[in-house]
């Protein structure tokens, strides 16, 4: 169907598309001092618009919202359908607290409390 409509309403109706995936996500990709919003993502990667990110390499973080999620070494994959394919290398969760190096008793105090 889409190759019977004129060249201009086939981009306005993929720019609206874009427009509506954009504003839905709350994930976003920081790398380099930039911030791009992800337009889909999933276990082994995530897409980006085309336009936005020119073939973004390395060190990324992840974010949904304002939370920092993980920290993932990306490489670009594929470009299809004006979105630019991402997959992870590896990707790290970033974590609350302080790994511990050795076992806590589950009920064990959290302080303790001096001589007054």
């Amino acid at each position: 169907m889409s190759e019977y409509l004129p060249k201009d309403v086939r981009e306005g109706l993929e720019a609206a598309r874009k427009l509506k995936l954009r504003q839905k996500s709350r994930m976003r990709v920081k790398a380099g001092g930039q911030t791009f919003t992800i337009l889909r993502s999933w276990t082994e990667g995530f897409a980006l618009d085309s336009d936005d990110a020119s073939r973004l390499r390395g060190l990324v973080d992840l974010f949904d919202g304002a939370r920092h999620m993980s920290r993932a070494l990306i490489v670009a994959s594929v470009e299809e359908n004006g979105e630019t394919i991402y997959e992870y290398k590896r990707a790290t969760a970033v974590a609350d607290s302080a790994a511990l190096d050795y076992s806590r008793e589950d009920d064990a105090p959290v302080a303790l409390i001096g001589p007054t």
